[in-house]
């Protein structure tokens, strides 16, 4: 009798029965996809990636992994396809050359749009093959090799902030909401170098056009997002708005996009010329250095593949990631000094020995080069512990496993799973970098032997790794290692108040909130 009831019962709600156990069944099979049950990690993860972008929504899920990790060891499941890896030894196995692994489809949904039309960038496209060719294009302008032509630039725009600093904090004693001041002199660098103009985020001090505002607000929808990058495709690239974009119905263009073209737009005529007859020899041989621009329309005129589009796109992707990345490394440098006084001390008398003995050449506007930075040890244990400890990325960096599959840390990995590591898991890894990982302590890059200091360099996932690697990092380097100096030889730095803590901001980069500042002129020595 109760069977008949059952079963009428079931009969009656059958809508709601075949929701359920469709349910079940899905959530079933992601527990269990491929074996990938028997590793640890939280309770939710293995069912949905639901739970991994509300967690990452929450804008701390680098301490989550970190916290998971410690918690179950080096390999943690992060969704039903996704696995972490904490031991840095990970890097080499799953970023390495030629492991066949490929980005995930988290990287596309950062790609910008034109035209209805996705603009594919060295950063945000999966294909290898596209990838090779597009870096092989524009290599040279980013090599080590190059930097030497834009060092002018980036000390134009560095001695103009720093009068600014002079004139708006330091002589009115206003205080300084110092994240945001750095990353309107990553902005500068960025109009300089790319375009030979700075953007007048710095003579302003305001944000251009509300880019950054912008910026912000798509990393906000970037970072959870990805999680489930199929929401993209409902969402911001709709394909119905796209074709909409695509046949003039829809007349909105992605405003990092728009920022772009409106700056190229001025130098049209110039880059026509270079497409057609290449750089001039007046050109090659300006003391003021060659910009990005002039060096993508050189690489058009070189390679068929380097058409307008794939110049804008790579225009964009240094808008995208070239402020954000360097001015969340500034100002963790800036914020762990600022709370480590021995360490400012320390480094302010290398800063001084270096200028009396001639290291450092003197110059009416304090600046360092980037030469005389590199006979800074120091200045460069403090930059490699800030970012050590405060890396730009806040996600695990991913890749899919190719489909024959692969060992990582002798465990086999089934083809098509999402794998990766954390910057913030792998930097702090005890392995590696002792037994006080989480302490800010510059002296752990002096006093190691040379193979152990190799091992923890090669640990450093802020700008990637293997052929993925930031293709800007050279560039954001510069800028790094010559506005620390110069800006700690013209001015202390102290807390508005005194050891204030400021939060982050995971949204895919880990920004900073409150770091708020005052300045006093240094009268620093010269030789």
């Amino acid at each position: 009798m109760l069977d008949n009831h059952l079963l009428a019962l079931l009969v009656r709600h059958w809508p709601v029965v075949a929701v359920v156990s469709l349910t079940a069944v899905f959530l079933l099979r992601n527990k269990f996809w491929k074996g990938l049950n028997k590793y640890p990690g939280h309770p939710l993860a293995g069912y949905s990636n639901w739970w991994r972008l509300w967690d990452v929504r929450k804008r701390n899920h680098h301490w989550t992994t970190l916290a998971l990790h410690r918690k179950h060891g080096d390999v943690v499941r992060l969704g039903p396809n996704v696995l972490s890896f904490a031991d840095p030894k990970a890097i080499q196995q799953i970023y390495g050359l030629n492991k066949g692994v490929s980005k995930s489809d988290f990287y596309p949904v950062q790609g910008a749009v034109a035209n209805g039309r996705r603009l594919l960038s060295l950063f945000s496209t999966t294909d290898e093959g596209f990838h090779a060719k597009h870096r092989r294009c524009v290599n040279n302008a980013f090599a080590m090799s190059s930097l030497v032509n834009y060092e002018p630039l980036v000390t134009s725009t560095l001695t103009y902030w720093l009068d600014r600093t002079e004139e708006l904090y330091a002589s009115t004693d206003q205080s300084c909401n110092f994240s945001q001041w750095l990353q309107f002199f990553a902005f500068d660098v960025i109009g300089e170098i790319t375009w030979s103009k700075r953007l007048g985020f710095v003579e302003g001090n305001t944000d251009v056009d509300n880019i950054i505002s912008f910026l912000r607000r798509f990393f906000d929808y970037v970072a959870p997002v990805g999680q489930m990058p199929v929401l993209d495709s409902l969402l911001w690239k709709n394909p119905i708005v796209l074709f909409a974009q695509r046949i003039g119905l829809d007349k909105r263009v992605h405003p990092v996009t728009l920022f772009a073209m409106k700056r190229s737009h001025e130098r049209a005529s110039q880059v026509e010329k270079i497409k057609r007859f290449g750089l001039s020899a007046d050109e090659k041989a300006n003391p003021q250095g060659i910009d990005l621009l002039s060096r993508f329309a050189q690489a058009s005129h070189d390679h068929a593949f380097m058409d307008d589009t794939r110049i804008l796109a790579t225009c964009t992707s240094i808008i995208f990631a070239g402020s954000e990345t360097t001015a969340i490394s500034l100002a963790a440098i800036f914020y762990f000094l600022a709370h480590h006084p021995s360490v400012y001390t320390a480094l302010l008398h290398e800063l001084d020995t270096a200028a009396r003995t001639g290291t450092i050449a003197p110059r009416p506007d304090k600046t360092v080069s980037w030469s005389e930075a590199q006979q800074l040890p120091y200045l460069d244990a403090v930059i490699q512990e800030s970012l050590r400890l405060h890396p730009a990325p806040g996600l695990i960096l991913e890749r899919v496993v190719p489909p024959q599959g692969m060992h990582i840390l002798d465990h086999f990995i089934p083809g098509g799973t999402i794998i990766g590591c954390n910057p913030w898991v792998v930097q702090r890894h005890a392995s590696l970098f002792g037994p006080d990982p989480d302490a800010f302590r510059p002296e752990r890059w002096l006093h190691v032997p040379p193979h152990a200091l190799r091992s923890m360099k090669a640990a450093m996932l802020l700008f990637g790794a293997g052929s993925r690697t930031c293709i800007g990092k050279n560039i954001s380097l510069l800028e790094i290692y010559k506005l620390v100096p110069s800006f700690l030889r013209r001015f202390e730095v102290q807390l508005d108040v005194p050891g204030a803590q400021w939060t982050t901001h995971n949204a895919w980069f880990v920004g900073q909130r409150g770091f708020t500042t005052r300045f006093r002129t240094r009268h620093s020595v010269d030789s």
